[in-house]
């Protein structure tokens, strides 16, 4: 039995209906300026690499960060990933959304104005048949999708470019990922000025863990009120919470995760809080597309060990000299020294110590957490300890410490959110400095 034709619905659209604008009162959204200043810089570069186009081909790896680059280009996003074309001449292509999703007009037709063109999803024959029709089906195409300094393999779906390089023979096709990535290390003030809605966003999910982790409240509660403080505020849906939580005293054979946060669904858990507890944890806020890094630290119970105090202090001495460090002309090695120096002082050990920059994503370049030798190159500092810093760069810090001659598997986490300025960095976030003591 065959199934009935499709049958379109028996009033159309008015010809002269448009797409509401009432929704973007209530977003945040980059300026036409912006938009323009980068598709400037990357047409310029595209001459340079002799590209005629460029497909991004999106999707939701890693917390959604595979969608970087084409939310850094056409501000939009999307967990059901997306692609686009962006020719060397002409308008831009945006494919997302399932097709039903896009009755009666694509969403996205409301929440921005950089892209007049978007479209549903239709696969990977839909760029093709726009690379034909653009006469650029013998053209250089440039492949774009995401990596970062741990997220090292570009994410190209394999499947996605062989089928453009069948579709399209007398194409030329090669990564280019990287051209805007790199494009994307120094921020604009209008970029930076969403990672500081991000940063108000990120103190608020640190004041309802401060105000709801209470002994007997099961974990999960105090994570979902941080995940609610971030929405209820203007915050994307972004639920990535390090979180780890557990007790400072206990046997010496048994060995707790409380260096550093794990995470879903290792964490949280519908494990009660208990007095003695502590609770660390590094969180990501998400604000006009951009990512904001913050971690802090709380202890439940009136009086904190004196060993655990002692180690909070020298990771606020750690923020400080981040502080100071951060700053335009610096070299990464020096910078890195500086905030390394405290820890080093006081003979402590760390899980990570450093900072890493974020934007549209997380980890971006540069970053330098782990020591020389530890780990990959992309996050030890291997090649670029005589890079200099920039004003404009932005970083999360990462300040991960522990005592081993006290106990092997409890820390603290402290971090900010800091951009490079030329005499001190500019903080964002204003973490507490004050290890939190719940009785």
């Amino acid at each position: 039995m065959s199934m009935p034709a499709f049958k379109p619905a028996a009033r159309p659209i008015p010809s002269d209906a448009v797409p509401t604008d009432e929704l973007k009162k209530y977003v945040p959204h980059l300026t036409i300026a912006e938009r323009d200043r980068r598709w400037s810089r990357t047409r310029s570069r595209m001459m340079f690499a002799e590209l005629d186009a460029l497909v991004f081909l999106g999707n939701d790896i890693y917390w959604g960060m595979g969608m970087a680059n084409l939310r850094y280009m056409f501000q939009l996003d999307a967990q059901l990933g997306g692609e686009a074309l962006f020719p060397a001449v002409g308008e831009p292509v945006v494919w997302t959304g399932i097709i039903h999703m896009n009755r009666p007009f694509n969403a996205f037709a409301s929440m921005q104005d950089w892209v007049k063109d978007v479209r549903g999803r239709a696969g990977i024959g839909a760029i093709a048949d726009e690379l034909r029709a653009r006469g650029l089906n013998r053209g250089r195409i440039g492949l774009v999708g995401f990596s970062s300094t741990i997220q090292r393999t570009p994410t190209l779906l394999h499947r996605d470019v062989e089928g453009l390089k069948s579709l399209l023979p007398g194409a030329t096709f090669t990564e280019a990922s990287w051209l805007i990535e790199e494009m994307r290390v120094v921020k604009s003030e209008e970029e930076i000025d969403m990672l500081r809605g991000a940063g108000r966003i990120a103190r608020k999910a640190i004041d309802a863990l401060i105000e709801t982790a209470r002994p007997g409240v099961p974990e999960a509660v105090v994570y979902a009120e941080m995940v609610k403080a971030q929405i209820a505020n203007g915050g994307e849906p972004n639920i990535f919470n390090l979180w780890a939580a557990g007790p400072v005293e206990h046997p010496a054979n048994e060995l707790w995760h409380l260096l550093h946060g794990s995470e879903q669904p290792i964490a949280p858990t519908m494990r009660p809080l208990a007095s003695g507890d502590i609770i660390i944890s590094e969180i990501h806020t998400k604000y006009g597309g951009y990512r904001c890094h913050t971690e802090y630290t709380v202890y439940l119970g009136r009086q904190a060990p004196k060993e655990l105090l002692r180690i909070w202090d020298v990771a606020v001495e750690c923020l400080h000299a981040s502080k100071a460090a951060l700053t335009a002309g610096r070299t990464i090695g020096e910078a890195v020294a500086m905030i390394r120096k405290p820890a080093e002082a006081a003979g402590l050990d760390w899980v990570e110590l450093g900072f890493h920059a974020m934007g549209t994503a997380s980890p971006e370049h540069p970053s330098v957490v782990y020591p020389a030798g530890y780990g990959v190159n992309s996050v030890n500092g291997a090649h670029i300890s005589d890079m200099e810093l920039e004003e404009g760069m932005t970083f999360g810090n990462n300040i991960n410490l522990h005592d081993a001659n006290w106990k092997v598997d409890v820390g603290v986490m402290l971090a900010d959110f800091m951009v490079v300025r030329e005499k001190e960095a500019e903080v964002l976030v204003n973490t507490p400095l004050e290890l939190a003591q719940i009785g």
